[in-house]
């Protein structure tokens, strides 16, 4: 019951204005944590699950660049908590809070916040990334936090040195006090008796509320020398000043090896998708004990036709469908078709992923590719086959050989 409290004395702000530069095209209408994934969701889904499984229920979503799509699928598969009961996911664009300028750091979209967290009167503050796939407890961060009285708590996964440059790393004791913290560091520190391996910052973050609005304020008076960030500027002024203690992310699937994703790139956001496709994925979408939720549409039932005696055969391996797809006569083979994808008789998808609304004709090849919403894609038509023609008609094609057809893409 102790616990409980704390967590309804907890306000939640999730980070989701991020560009996802990297993620490009994918991400040129919209923001990274609105980017579908797994066919039936949205990446932000995967953070809110957590915090409505953890027990978070008054939780803020800042918004900021291309927000419309994710705001509106916030606001039509979201809005199930009570607002009565002081329950709510809200989203928040820039409101300028004594500034014109937009966020421009990841402090700063807290700063400009600072009324609502004054308002609220939280005692604590959980503040959350919305751009990374993985199923958490915060509550058993929130237990930590309390028992060791920490101003912060970080949530922390162990990652080999080698990806050190791509994360806020730090320096830990036996007691888990955090000792340094710098930010995409080369020669990280590694972890004692492991190595190979540091430990790399979630951006998941647990402040004590008055020593946040403290820190945040004192950033912002620096102005111009200093870059707002909580890994570059606030954490590392921090250390030694207040008690800061790291937190072990474990894995509500049980893992030995802990499933985090930043899909930041098109190559690791493929991976992660076809992933699922694989016959015992590393994240189970299926868990009946910790479910993502997400904005569900009235879609009838996937749909496979077979008509032997007429020439055509449906042929669907290792597979997701979402509702409202129909492979007609057509062979798809690990591969993600989202709502109301449709595929004609003998085309086929391989290795690829196909967002919602999709349709592909007769006759047609897509191979390692991913393909934006609605995309109509003519009889006969070729995608990740022929990598120059590929290229020729404006489409993204990765180092690895991924072929991305964007959004609006009309073929001749």
């Amino acid at each position: 019951m102790y616990l409980t409290d704390k967590l309804k004395a907890t306000l939640t702000l999730i980070l989701a204005g991020g560009q996802g530069e990297r993620l490009k095209p994918l991400t040129v209408h919209r923001a990274k944590p609105a980017v579908p994934f797994g066919g039936a969701y949205r990446i932000i889904d995967f953070t809110l699950s957590n915090c409505i499984h953890s027990g978070l229920r008054r939780i803020h979503v800042l918004t900021q660049y291309r927000a419309r799509s994710l705001e509106e699928h916030i606001r039509f598969g979201w809005n199930f908590l009570p607002r009565r009961l002081e329950q709510f996911i809200s989203v928040r664009p820039p409101h300028h809070q004594g500034t014109s300028s937009w966020y421009t750091g990841t402090a700063d979209a807290i700063y400009q916040n600072i009324d609502t967290i004054e308002d609220e009167k939280p005692e604590f503050v959980c503040v959350l990334s919305g751009d990374h796939i993985y199923k958490m407890d915060y509550g058993s961060m929130l237990r930590q936090h309390l028992e060791t009285g920490a101003a912060l708590t970080i949530g922390a996964v162990k990652i080999p040195s080698s990806e050190a440059e791509r994360f806020g790393v730090f320096e830990c004791d036996a007691e888990r006090r955090v000792a340094s913290f710098t930010e995409k560091r080369a020669d990280a520190p590694q972890i004692p008796g492991e190595p190979g391996y540091c430990y790399g910052s979630m951006g998941i973050y647990i402040f004590e509320t008055q020593e946040l609005i403290r820190r945040l304020r004192e950033d912002a008076e620096l102005g111009d020398k200093s870059s707002h960030d909580f890994g570059k500027d606030i954490i590392p002024r921090m250390i030694g000043d207040c008690p800061i203690f790291a937190h072990d992310f474990v894995d509500q699937d049980g893992s030995d090896v802990p499933y985090w994703r930043d899909v930041g790139t098109i190559d690791a956001y493929y991976d992660s998708n076809l992933d699922l496709c694989s016959v015992a994925p590393q994240f189970n979408l299926y868990d009946r004990g910790w479910p993502t939720y997400t904005l569900w549409h009235n879609e009838p039932p996937a749909k496979t036709v077979f008509d032997e005696d007429g020439g055509r055969r449906a042929e669907v391996v290792d597979s997701l469908l979402c509702p409202g797809v129909v492979v007609s006569g057509a062979r798809v083979r690990r591969s993600i078709l989202s709502n109301a994808v449709s595929v004609d008789e003998r085309s086929e998808i391989e290795g690829s992923i196909l967002f919602a609304g999709v349709s592909v004709g007769k006759r047609a090849k897509v191979r390692r590719a991913i393909l934006d919403k609605w995309i109509r894609v003519p009889d006969g038509e070729t995608i990740g086959v022929d990598r120059e023609l590929d290229l020729e008609r404006g489409f993204t094609v990765t180092d690895s050989g991924i072929t991305v057809v964007p959004h609006s893409f009309k073929f001749d």
